[in-house]
């Protein structure tokens, strides 16, 4: 006992010390060596049972039950059965005697330990593990201590992380199932008597306007009167153990919600508890009252309260978020929703002492997150399902909605409202596609609750409705989710102001798909009424002495004009987004409404450009400025957005009478000109140069280039002397004048496209162009140098071929091509790419890519032209490539490399493979014909090797190529891939897979083995199984005879990946086992 005592005070001091601010790292290193140590001696555990036993030191407790964690976890199976029935048996007796003296950390831990003794032992060895938690939760005095090991086991038992035998993990889920029904039965009993106790202590409350819900919209979604009786009792007040004890109930059954099916074992009342603590959530009078008695004790109270409803609405959601509904329980899902909506009425009820807002406001912000996540949960999964039902009032539920959505405290909450209408429209589209006959039965039914959406989104993206919120968004700070998303390519970077506006306007542009007729009548006239003050600003300018100024001066009045130009910008914005519903087969249909807004548009954009709004001076510049430049901008790409609408225009008026379609041409062109020029703020010149370059590419009208006002921007570009446009403009106007002369003219035959004359001007275009670029080879005479890889130069010279080679390879000829090939192929010597790739992340691996990136274009060339290339490619990429960057962990040149090997397999099969025509047919098989077989042999090789590396995206790049080549060529199947490779790959993917270094790519690399395998199902289980099964380390022969038996014989996907997951998995679970067994240990 005293060298127990002794190594107490040992391991409380070294505990100390390492959690010391002052002890060295080395010195903590040192410290965890001798605790490891001391944790893997056989019968260290006796030690650390005394060690909890005695101390109050948490740190102490923690490690030594970290000792028995990792005894139960990873060395059970060599456990004495003597001891293990001594700590089956110390262990609860430690918990029951300590439960409410310990940190509840270490309380959970505890819990966790005996627990996974359960996982292990239950029922064969642990026979009473759950009969002991039931027996905790029915006593009173020990209620919350089996809560949490009901919680602690659905967490480890249902969906186990550490590793078992899939067998056990079936054994462990179907044990747990046949438990469901007495823990909802006895958790159903925990909640209802607490309820029921305080509900009968609740003193009732006064008459108030909030009490007596049961209007006519309660009636209806409440079939009976009772229910909404039992819904409008009044909220019992709690005391804390008794809160606590709900609170540890209500994540019990959320935890549970989770995993177990949707049957009847969820059982009416039970859903009705659930629903009264959901109530504790839109209970505004539990935070008044703390907020009254101003105690401590009492705010914290309410917030317990709050947490109550919130964990209520969590088990809710986990029920509702099961897409898989067996018939007999639809009808508990119908009373869910009747009773969810309930409270959603009682949130989003007015009376005179409330607004919608404050009430939502008073409320706590996680129950309203879960609140919204409940709504979307419903349009999204089950809103079709319950449509149908007649007692069900679908248009009364989007009423309510739209009250929570428009009444919304934060912008998030708004955002994630929006998300819900973006659903719910997108299941409407989709119900009248796939039902056309109905279709105006369907929108009549609807289409109040979506003209009153339009009309409300509208107005929350204008200044004139919504100030004080616009005004909170910050439209400078680029979001840091957004810019994640970013990352990942799916989004441009916006602001929160610009994501506010994009949400709103993707809501607006559905209803116009659904209701256009309407959805034109309610924005054209709200742009008009901005559009009249932005057209009379021109009464307000005067002549001063430096040039032109807005006079408007007083502060309410640029206050007024600030709010009008912003919500001008907004409204452009939305007409733009709605120009896809113009064109097409409704093109005739809403023609006028269409031809009204380009009217509208090429006016303003004119009237913009003639007056110079951009250069005025103003008597705030800071913000009246900016605001003028943004509306000419918008007004400019709304107009863009037009292009498909014009070209659709000329195409049905080039014939008869094409008059005003010219005009609107050229007075756009006249709109743009101006704008071209240096001295024009860039955010306004580039949507001019936008809209110039969609003129030239999309409407193309015949006569563009004879319009004055292109042929000044063709001077403006090719005058040496002008100042140069900023590069992206320069761009843009170039790549417009070009395509003016390059693309077809439509509605003409090729006799009438002049293509002569354009190919002249064309010439001269790009002579003006690169003139200065020509004189530098007359004029410099460089030295003769060697081109160095690491330069920037040879990267941007890299660049201009890869542009090059992608656009004009045809055009530029075969010895032109085959003179740049060979001179690039002498320039990568060994020595020179060696010293580029070795520097990481450095100017010479990206020149190395690109060259890479210009042989990808160069392989991938049909015809036989470039085929001669091909043994040097190849020779480039194995044999000096290749063999630099094989053991490299550098991800650097990797990709490329790889898609070339790929490109070069894919678009010159028969390099390798010629299979000829007669010879299948004479023979009834293609008699395959390999040549160059070293080297495809090579390429595999490298192919496989690449799966050895630890980097996941080249793992998924590599097998997705195989895959491919497999998909389209048969690689598979060919004889030299079967005979010699076949099982090496569906080998290394095994490995790869019991490793668990690429286990993000489980399925990915299932689905390949099995592909590989159905080559020759009989050679893999006769053969290669056995051999696979042979290798292993670590398992016996029993245990290897075990996981061959295991995997079935099957030949159909599913059933084939879920076997290699099982033995997978197993192998994992065995080679464990034996591990944990102690040295010397004889196995029969």
């Amino acid at each position: 006992m005293a060298s127990e005592e002794a190594s107490l005070r040992a391991l409380e001091s070294l505990m100390t010390e390492f959690f010391h601010n002052c002890t060295t790292n080395e010195r903590k290193r040192e410290i965890e060596e001798l605790l490891n140590n001391f944790a893997q001696q056989i019968g260290a555990w006796r030690f650390c049972l005394y060690f909890l036993s005695s101390t109050r030191n948490d740190y102490v407790m923690m490690y030594s039950l970290t000792v028995f964690e990792n005894l139960i976890n990873k060395m059970w199976l060599g456990v004495p059965s003597q001891d293990k029935m001594e700590i089956r048996s110390c262990l609860p007796k430690l918990l029951l005697a300590h439960h409410k003296t310990l940190p509840y950390f270490i309380r959970n831990k505890l819990c966790k330990v005996i627990v996974d003794i359960g996982r292990q032992d239950w029922p064969m060895f642990y026979h009473d593990f759950f009969t002991n938690i039931l027996q905790l939760i029915q006593s009173p005095v020990t209620t919350p201590l089996g809560l949490i090991m009901l919680k602690t086991t659905s967490e480890e038992l249902a969906c186990p992380r550490e590793d078992l035998s899939v067998a056990r993990k079936e054994e462990l889920r179907k044990l747990l199932l046949d438990q469901v029904q007495t823990v909802l039965g006895l958790l159903t009993g925990i909640l209802e008597s607490i309820w029921d106790k305080h509900s009968a202590t609740a003193a009732t409350p006064p008459p108030s306007p909030t009490s007596g819900e049961s209007g006519d919209l309660l009636s209806s979604l409440l079939q009976s009167p009772s229910a909404a009786k039992l819904l409008n009792q009044p909220i019992p007040i709690l005391d804390t153990e008794s809160e606590y004890i709900c609170s540890l109930a209500l994540e019990c059954l959320a935890h549970l919600f989770s995993w177990i099916p949707l049957s009847t074992s969820i059982t009416p009342s039970l859903l009705t508890t659930i629903f009264h603590f959901a109530r504790f959530g839109c209970d505004t009078r539990v935070r008044k009252m703390s907020s009254v008695n101003g105690s401590s004790q009492n705010s914290v109270l309410g917030q317990e309260r709050g947490r109550l409803g919130v964990l209520a609405m969590s088990c809710i959601n986990e029920l509702m978020s099961k897409n898989c509904v067996p018939m007999e329980f639809e009808e508990y899902l119908l009373r869910m929703f009747q009773q969810t909506f309930y409270l959603l009425q009682k949130i989003t009820k007015e009376n005179n002492a409330h607004t919608v807002k404050s009430r939502l406001e008073e409320l706590d912000e996680s129950y309203i997150e879960k609140f919204t996540d409940f709504l979307r949960l419903f349009v999204s999964v089950h809103l079709r399902r319950i449509e149908s039902y007649s007692q069900f009032p679908v248009v009364e539920f989007l009423a309510l909605l739209f009250k929570y959505t428009f009444h919304q405290p934060t912008h998030e909450g708004y955002f994630s409202c929006l998300d819900i209408w973006t659903l719910f429209l997108d299941y409407l589209t989709s119900k009248i596609k796939s039902r056309l006959a109905d279709k105006e039965a369907v929108l009549n039914r609807y289409e109040d609750a979506l003209v009153l959406l339009l009309t409300e989104v509208l107005n929350r993206i204008q200044f004139r409705y919504n100030q004080a919120q616009l005004e909170e968004l910050d439209d400078e700070t680029l979001d840091d989710d957004v810019r994640s998303r970013v990352e990942q390519g799916q989004l441009q970077q916006q602001t929160e102001w610009q994501r506010y506006l994009r949400q709103s306007l993707e809501v607006v542009a559905k209803v116009m798909e659904l209701l256009p007729t309407h959805a034109f009548s309610t924005l054209f006239p709200v742009l008009q009424d901005n559009l009249e003050v932005y057209l009379g600003l021109q009464q307000f300018v005067v002549t001063s002495g430096t040039g032109h100024r807005l006079n408007i001066t007083a502060e309410n009045d640029c206050r007024r004009l600030h709010c009008s130009l912003r919500d001008l910008s907004s409204l452009l914005q939305a007409v733009g987004r709605l120009a896809e519903y113009f064109t097409g087969d409704v093109f005739a249909a809403r023609f006028n409404d269409a031809l009204t807004v380009v009217e509208r548009l090429v006016k303003v954009t004119l009237y913009g450009s003639q007056i110079k709004l951009y250069n005025i001076e103003t008597a705030v510049p800071s913000v009246l400025k900016p605001d003028l430049i943004d509306v000419h901008a918008q007004s400019l790409a709304a107009l863009q957005a037009y292009a498909h609408w014009l070209a659709q225009f000329y195409s049905e008026v080039h014939r008869q009478n094409p008059e005003q379609f010219i005009s609107l041409v050229s007075t756009t062109l006249e709109a743009i000109t101006p704008l071209i020029s240096s001295k024009v703020q860039e955010k306004l010149l580039l949507s001019a140069c936008h809209l110039l370059v969609s003129l030239a590419t999309t409407v193309r009208p015949v006569f563009l280039i004879s319009i004055p006002a292109v042929q000044k921007v063709f001077n403006r570009i090719t005058d040496t002397s002008a100042q140069q446009l900023p590069d992206k403009a320069q761009v843009l106007v170039c790549r417009a004048l070009s395509n003016v002369l390059l693309l077809p003219w439509p509605n003409l035959p090729e006799s009438e496209q002049q293509w002569a004359v354009r190919s002249t001007n064309h010439a001269s275009l790009i002579s003006a162009l690169t003139r200065e670029y020509r004189q530098l080879k007359t004029n410099a005479i460089l030295p003769q140098r060697k081109v160095q890889l690491e330069d920037n130069v040879t990267d941007e010279m890299l660049s201009f071929f890869l542009t090059l080679f992608q656009g004009l390879r045809v055009q530029m000829g075969v010895p032109f091509t085959e003179q740049i090939i060979q001179t690039f192929l002498n320039m990568f010597t060994r020595e020179q790419l060696a010293e580029s790739i070795l520097h990481e992340g450095s100017t010479g691996c990206r020149v190395v890519e690109k060259f890479l990136k210009i042989l990808q274009v160069v392989v991938q060339e049909p015809g036989q032209v470039f085929k001669p290339f091909l043994p040097s490619v190849i020779s480039l990429c194995m044999e000096q490539v290749y063999p630099i960057i094989a053991e490299r962990s550098s991800p650097d040149v990797k990709a490329e490399l790889f898609e070339l090997l790929f490109r070069v397999l894919h678009h010159n099969w028969r390099y390798f493979f010629k299979s000829s025509v007669l010879a299948s047919v004479q023979r009834g098989v293609a008699e395959e014909q390999m040549e160059n077989e070293a080297q495809f042999s090579a390429i595999m090789q490298a192919f496989g090797q690449s799966f050895l590396q630890p980097d996941i995206h080249l793992f998924k790049q590599n097998l997705f190529y195989l895959e491919t080549l497999n998909t389209k060529q048969k690689l598979y199947h060919k004889k030299i891939f079967r005979t010699t490779m076949l099982f090496q790959f569906v080998n290394v993917l095994l490995q790869v897979l019991v490793h668990k270094s690429h286990d993000l790519l489980q399925e990915e690399i299932g689905i390949a083995t099995y592909n590989m395998a159905s080559v020759d199902f009989d050679g893999f289980y006769s053969a290669f199984l056995p051999e696979f099964l042979a290798s292993c380390d670590g398992v016996d022969s029993n245990q290897k005879n075990v996981l061959g038996r295991n995997f079935k014989m099957d030949r159909d996907l599913p059933s084939f990946t879920q076997n290699v997951h099982r033995l997978v998995n197993d192998l994992r679970y065995y080679r464990l086992c034996n591990d944990s067994l102690p040295p010397g240990t004889v196995k029969l």
